[in-house]
C-alpha cells in the first residue's frame, strides 16, 4: 500500500482530469467519486483513528457525486455536503492550534469583497453562497494555524470554490472547469497530507510518501 497508493492516487486525478478537459462525463464518473475516498483511506492508515478531517473528507466525497449531477437543486445539495467538510476541517483545525488573527481579518476581507461583487449576479444562489464561502474563509483562515502546508491547501480550496462560484454568476472563463478541478485536488491532499503529519516533527508517519515535507 505504501509503495502503491502515491501511483494509484495519480492515476485517478489523471483519469479525472482528462474527464473534464475532455467533457466525457463517464470517465469523470469513474474517478471523481475516488479522490477523497483515497486520500481518507491513506489518512486512516497513517493517523489510525477517526477524526474531524476524516469526516470532511466522507462530506467531500458525497459532495463530489452530488455536484457530478446536473441541475440546481444538486448544486446546492453539493453545496451543503461541502459545507459539512468546511465544518468538519474548521473545527479540527482550530481545535489543534489557533491561527493569528490577521489571517481571519484577511480572509473575511477577501469573503465580503468578493460576495459584494458577485451579490447582484448570483440570483437565488445569494444566500446559500454567502453562507458556504463565510464557512469556506474561515477553514481557510484556520489552516494557517496548521501548517504552512495546509495553509496552501486552504486558499487553494478557497481559489477553487471561488471559480465555481464565477460559473454559477454566468462568468465562463477559458479552462475554468479544468482549473476548479486541479485547484480543489491539490486543496485535497495538501489538507489532508498536512493534518496527518501535524504532530509528529521528528519523524516522517508510515505511508506519508506523496509531497515532499
Amino acid at each position: 500500500m505504501r509503495r502503491l497508493w502515491p501511483g494509484l492516487y495519480a492515476a485517478v486525478v489523471a483519469v479525472e482530469l482528462a474527464g473534464v478537459a475532455l467533457d466525457v462525463p463517464a470517465l469523470q464518473w469513474a474517478a471523481k467519486p475516488l479522490l477523497a475516498p483515497l486520500l481518507l483511506a491513506w489518512l486512516l492508515r497513517v493517523r489510525r483513528k477517526w477524526d474531524l478531517v476524516a469526516a470532511g473528507l466522507v462530506f467531500a466525497t458525497a459532495g463530489d457525486v452530488a455536484l457530478l449531477l446536473p441541475g440546481t437543486t444538486a448544486f446546492l445539495v453539493g453545496m451543503g455536503c461541502f459545507l459539512g467538510t468546511q465544518l468538519c476541517f474548521l473545527t479540527a483545525f482550530l481545535r489543534h492550534r489557533r491561527a493569528p488573527l490577521a489571517a481571519f481579518a484577511g480572509y473575511l476581507a477577501v469573503w465580503a469583497g468578493a460576495n459584494a461583487l458577485l451579490w447582484e449576479r448570483l440570483g437565488d444562489l445569494r444566500l446559500p453562497v454567502l453562507g458556504y464561502s463565510l464557512a469556506l474563509s474561515l477553514m481557510a483562515a484556520a489552516s494557517v494555524g496548521v501548517s504552512r502546508r495546509a495553509a496552501a491547501g486552504g486558499a487553494l480550496f478557497l481559489v477553487s470554490d471561488a471559480l465555481i462560484g464565477l460559473g454559477a454568476a454566468g462568468a465562463e472563463l477559458p479552462g475554468r472547469r479544468l482549473a476548479v478541478m486541479v485547484t480543489y485536488i491539490a486543496a485535497l491532499v495538501l489538507l489532508t497530507t498536512a493534518w496527518a503529519q501535524r504532530e509528529l516533527p521528528d519523524r516522517r508517519p508510515e505511508g506519508a510518501t506523496l509531497l515532499p515535507a
